[in-house]
């Protein structure tokens, strides 16, 4: 592949990301708007929220199997075009079920960019994946750092929350015709065709100890997307804050995560990974709670909250990829489809027990997610342990 072919396809992956990042986390900036104009309940925002992450999975376990037939380049085009039409609708039709079904077909499109854009990186840089990784990463995190800060401008400025989810069709849509336009022959990909069945995908995917990292990153999705989801409107119906206000705190918890992973990035080798992990959940969960329990002045441990939980995903993913030699594909297939199905139960969780006893009662469940992938590392370290001490 010629050099300058490669590198506008990598721009447009780490342009993917950054609208990956930026709208996904439209929902949390604007969830309070939404349910105060459409008179809805907390539940039924869960509901919503619900819808978007459902979508994802179903985008992420489709897309793993259908990316070495279609493409990453055809999919990242349907991403953006999917998207598009998630907004569209959510902007222009004013009926609740639409509105949940709306989001479905947006989280269908934000799940087909976390596989097809790392997919592709992987493609173009094989030499050098892990580098490029890590910046398409950064990519997210700045448009998840930039979301709140934004909406939160729109919105003192007057401008209806439609209008700033139809406005940011201008990132899915310069997605959509980059990709379309994508010209080139597709680079070699190295595949290996497992022919699976069911039954053998079962086997690979949930030997061992598979199904306890399954666990992990599950409730720890969930603790991460169910406070970036929730936080902003927390923060304005319990502790009386204005939108700015939220919006700096919700953009101060994705400014954690992103120095939590670069620092994190010179210590997990040292310290292990699952130990690290440990102490990442500890520190997280003592902040959330600290945060929701304490005083005014204690609010400020929610953000930072967001530098304990940063590890936790990448060096979970890393984990898993060093245990064996072969599948590493299909594990973190499985892995990333665990982690949509914490995203979809985390926010949706806050939202139901908000409704029933109030959100800081809702936020708080988040902890009880933190409590369980503590739980499960605690049963792997004793695992590795045991292991250790039958080889020796």
């Amino acid at each position: 592949m010629a050099h300058y072919t490669r590198y506008c396809l990598t721009l447009g992956c780490f342009f993917a990301f950054f609208a990956f990042g930026f709208i996904d986390n439209l929902k949390g900036p604007i969830l309070p708007e939404l349910i105060k104009d459409q008179g809805l309940s907390l539940s039924q925002g869960g509901n919503i929220l619900f819808a978007a992450y459902l979508g994802f999975i179903v985008a992420t376990f489709i897309t793993g199997m259908t990316a070495d037939t279609m493409g990453n380049r055809r999919i990242l085009f349907l991403a953006g075009v999917l998207m598009s039409i998630g907004l569209v609708g959510i902007s222009l039709i004013d009926s609740f079920t639409i509105l949940v079904l709306m989001m479905f077909v947006l989280g269908l499109g934000l799940g087909a960019i976390e596989v097809s854009a790392n997919g592709l990186i992987v493609e173009l840089h094989p030499g050098d994946a892990g580098r490029f990784l890590n910046l398409l990463a950064t990519f997210h995190g700045t448009g998840s750092f930039l979301v709140p800060l934004v909406v939160a401008r729109q919105l003192n400025a007057n401008v209806g929350w439609r209008t700033v989810f139809l406005s940011a069709v201008l990132l899915s849509g310069t997605l959509a015709v980059a990709f379309a336009f994508a010209s080139g022959r597709n680079p070699r990909r190295q595949t290996i065709n497992l022919n699976l069945s069911w039954m053998k995908l079962i086997r690979i995917g949930f030997a061992g100890e598979m199904i306890w990292y399954y666990v992990l990153i599950c409730s720890y999705v969930a603790v991460e997307l169910g406070v970036a989801a929730w936080l902003m409107e927390y923060l304005q119906s319990v502790r009386g804050q204005s939108i700015s206000q939220s919006s700096y705190y919700l953009s101060g918890f994705f400014a954690m995560i992103m120095l939590g992973r670069f620092l994190g990035s010179f210590v997990v080798e040292r310290i292990g990974y699952l130990r690290v992990v440990a102490v990442s959940l500890l520190g997280g969960g003592a902040s959330l709670l600290v945060g929701i329990l304490g005083p005014d002045f204690c609010i400020v441990a929610l953000p930072i909250s967001g530098l304990f939980f940063s590890i936790v995903f990448p060096t979970v993913a890393a984990h898993v990829t060093g245990l064996r030699k072969e599948n590493n594909g299909l594990l973190l297939g499985l892995l990333f489809t665990f982690g949509g199905i914490g995203g979809a139960m985390g926010p949706w969780t806050v939202g139901v027990v908000g409704q029933k006893y109030g959100l800081g009662v809702g936020l708080c469940s988040m902890v009880g997610f933190c409590v369980i992938a503590f739980s499960t590392v605690a049963i792997l370290l004793a695992k590795q342990s045991a292991q250790s001490r039958a080889r020796s």
